[in-house]
């Protein structure tokens, strides 16, 4: 394309525009609207486009007294002239793609050139106006941070001044959704003429989002000058993109693959109404979305106090642990001092739906004192806070916040995402509580359920504990044998709420010290409640006490040192099945997971103890249960050996939490106290733990699915760690030829809507 042809009208003052392919794609911002609303024959005010090779171009040849492109300059400013012939004031506009603040404002009321040169003249007011808006776009006092592609792609707008009253108003309600007009920041909607209603509809139609229009109104003439995006709120956009299919303007595929993934999750928990005048006193991570609001409390106990009156809290603790989760469910919101996005407060506080921000590093926790300090403010129980979990913002007092509001809009259009998507998705869900919320919002079964997470309560504590601690078998087993009730009404109930989805229950794996006393008065009560000395049982912890806990005996090893447990879990996995069988017409669906394997040996080992214990239950001979048998890949020896594993398996689901923390070599816990730093010095672009690391870890994958089905070609695939409800993660893993995904309940609609663009 030549230069001549980079200065062109988009809406000239008579006749229309028409533009070469080559020009279309120079248009963004404004300049895009204008022409579209132009080109539609609506009455749009004269404007052309001027690039800044052209502009550069015009500038050098006034050094060789050339005047071949301004010949061409002129002409192109004549088609702002009217039939009047009378030449009109000037407007001079940037138009980029993206709002940027240190742009020029439109510099209005400018005189036509009297003759060419002037209109080329830096000196003069029109090529003044061009140059400086030019100039705003970064480049021109040798600023050179940005690549010279960005340059090319740099252009001004020059247009006759509009003759009338300036108004504004959006084509779309910034809060329902409904079609406008509508007025913007709430202020009062002028009486606009009918025609207007066509000019929304056409904007609408064309941009297919909420745009905010400027427009000159002169006894009752519509001329229509600019139009930007406007950001409205999540449930304005979704019920936008629903009533735009019901009006025949998109396809339900349009709407599928417009709709932004990433802020559904804003739809389906409390947010902040304002939070003017109130700035935040505390920033760290928002691991669980939502806003919550309440008293401080420091325990599990004061939490379910205040949950019993009807009043919300917020617990906030240094970091969370499984002791916390009675109070992690009582309360309405959870702030942490330690803990990044995969810690134990951000996992629960994404299953039970709570908001939650965690690695407060200006926050400091003394529990027995009932006080914390946020900076150098102290706050006491009693004391209120506002949190957000989107943000990882921390308030003091209370804001006041909005309830979630969708109507039918997100089933719809997760209904007809489900039509393209090829990926099944799955929750992580260990009660029926999570489990109902997950099958809520279209989850298609259970990808993990943690079998650990189902002794939070007080005496099932004390129950595992008493394993843990056992000095010899005969002890554990009678410990054991006290969990196996416990354990198969948890399942029993669990494949009931499922009605035949599959329910993949991963086999014991907790890192010990998760569930080990650690406090004075926690040791002294974990003595009585277990009949030892305190000092006995301080010599039992300290014998068992290791140094990397998240690396050491845990998972596969803990099956395989104490194969009691193994016993014990698949005997009240299989009860459960039967139970459950009993009183429902759908088979059961089960799957059983060996979690933390390094070796094909340790998976056969496993392998053939639960085999022979599922066999044994008779179920597998009828038509009541469906069993299969598979492994959790979260570690790289595993990956690379896939094919030695798959082949003893029926599938693999990647743990992606533990597979970064041990391709990375970073603990998941301690890494925020130090990826923010890499992130703000440009080391990392993103937290690996948030996106998934596609060159590192997403690699091992790859290895690992490729060599897994090159040996077993039936080989299932699925993801259950954190990453499965990242939308950026989850169309990586599209690419990969996954079965299922499984994500915390709240983050289902997020994945069902994500897979369905990925299979677009």
């Amino acid at each position: 394309m030549s230069l001549a042809q980079e200065m062109f009208a988009i809406a000239p003052a008579m006749g229309k525009a028409n533009l070469s392919a080559s020009q279309l794609k120079l248009l963004s911002g404004k300049a895009r609207w204008i022409f579209r609303v132009g080109e539609a024959g609506f009455p749009t005010v004269p404007t052309i486009v001027l690039t800044r090779a052209a502009w550069e171009a015009l500038q050098a040849e006034r050094t060789r007294k050339d005047v071949k492109l301004r010949t061409h300059w002129v002409a192109c400013l004549f088609k702002l002239v009217g039939k009047d012939a009378q030449p009109p004031l000037l407007a001079v506009r940037t138009s980029a793609a993206t709002h940027n603040a240190g742009l020029m404002p439109a510099k209005l009321g400018i005189a036509a050139p009297a003759n060419p040169e002037d209109s080329v003249d830096p000196a003069r007011p029109l090529a003044k106006a061009i140059k400086n808006a030019f100039d705003s776009y970064g480049f021109g006092h040798g600023w050179t941070g940005r690549q010279d592609d960005d340059r090319g792609k740099q252009i001004v707008l020059v247009q006759a001044v509009a003759d009338g009253e300036i108004e504004q108003f959006l084509t779309r309600n910034a809060t329902t959704g409904l079609l406008g007009p509508a007025p913007v920041d709430g202020a009062p909607l002028p009486r606009l003429p009918e025609s207007i209603d066509a000019l929304v509809a056409l904007m609408d139609a064309k941009a297919g989002r909420h745009m905010c229009c400027t427009v000159a109104i002169k006894r009752g003439h519509v001329q229509f000058l600019s139009a930007r995006p406007s950001q409205v709120t999540a449930a304005a956009d979704l019920e936008a993109a629903v009533d735009r299919v019901n009006r025949k303007v998109w396809s339900a595929q349009n709407a599928v693959s417009r709709v932004d993934p990433t802020r559904l999750a804003q739809l389906l928990h409390p947010r902040l109404k304002s939070v003017d005048g109130a700035p935040p006193i505390a920033t760290g991570l928002g691991v669980s979305p939502g806003a919550a609001s309440g008293t401080i409390v420091f325990n599990a106990e004061d939490a379910a106090r205040l949950r019993a009156r009807g009043k919300h809290c917020i617990l906030v603790v240094n970091e969370t642990g499984p002791a916390d989760i009675e109070g992690m469910k009582a309360a309405t919101g959870i702030l942490t001092a330690r803990g990044g996005m995969s810690s134990h407060a951000g996992v629960i506080a994404r299953i039970t739906g709570k908001p939650c921000v965690a690695g407060v590093r200006t926050l400091s926790v003394d529990a027995g004192e009932m006080l914390c300090r946020i900076g150098d403010r102290e706050y006491r129980s009693g004391d209120r806070l506002t949190i957000d979990g989107s943000d990882g913002s921390v308030y003091a007092g209370t804001l006041p916040l909005a309830q979630p509001h969708i109507g039918g809009a997100i089933g719809k259009l997760l209904g007809w995402s489900d039509a393209s998507r090829t990926i099944a998705v799955r929750t992580n869900a260990e009660t029926v509580e999570s489990a109902m919320t997950a099958l809520s919002f279209g989850a298609e079964g259970i990808g993990l359920a943690r079998s650990e997470h189902m002794f939070f309560s007080p005496e099932r504590m004390v129950a595992l504990r008493r394993m843990i601690l056992s000095e010899d078998e005969d002890d554990r087993s009678r410990a054991i044998n006290g969990l196996v009730d416990f354990q198969t009404g948890d399942y029993s109930a669990l494949f009931s709420a499922m009605k035949g989805l599959p329910v993949n229950v991963r086999l014991f794996d907790p890192p010990l010290h998760e569930f080990l006393p650690r406090t004075d008065e926690d040791i002294e009560e974990t003595a009585a409640s277990l009949g030892l000395a305190v000092r006995a049982l301080r010599l039992r912890l300290e014998r068992i006490a290791e140094i990397n806990p998240m690396l050491g005996h845990r998972g596969v090893r803990l099956a395989i040192t104490y194969p009691e447990i193994l016993q014990m879990q698949m005997q009240a996995i299989m009860a459960g099945v039967r139970a459950a069988s009993e009183t429902q017409n759908e088979p059961v669906a089960v799957e059983v997971m060996v979690p933390f394997v390094s070796t094909a040996s340790e998976v056969a080992w496993v392998r053939e103890r639960v085999t022979t214990i599922a066999a044994n239950s008779g179920l597998l001979r009828t038509d009541r249960a469906r069993f299969s048998f598979g492994t959790m890949i979260e570690l790289p020896r595993a990956c690379l050996r896939a094919g030695d594993i798959a082949q003893m398996v029926d599938f693999f689901s990647f743990g992606t939490n533990d597979l970064t923390q041990t391709t990375f070599g970073i603990s998941r816990d301690d890494a925020p106290t130090f990826l923010t730093a890499y992130q703000r010095k440009g080391v990392y672009e993103r937290d690996p733990f948030v996106t998934i690391d596609e060159k590192g870890v997403g690699e091992m994958i790859a290895i690992a699915i490729e060599r897994g089905k090159a040996a077993n070609p039936q080989l299932k695939i699925g993801i259950c760690g954190e990453h499965a409800g990242d939308p950026a993660s989850l169309k990586f893993f599209a690419g990969l030829g996954v079965d299922y995904v499984s994500c915390s309940p709240y983050r289902v609609p997020v994945a069902r809507l994500t897979l369905a663009q990925a299979s677009a």
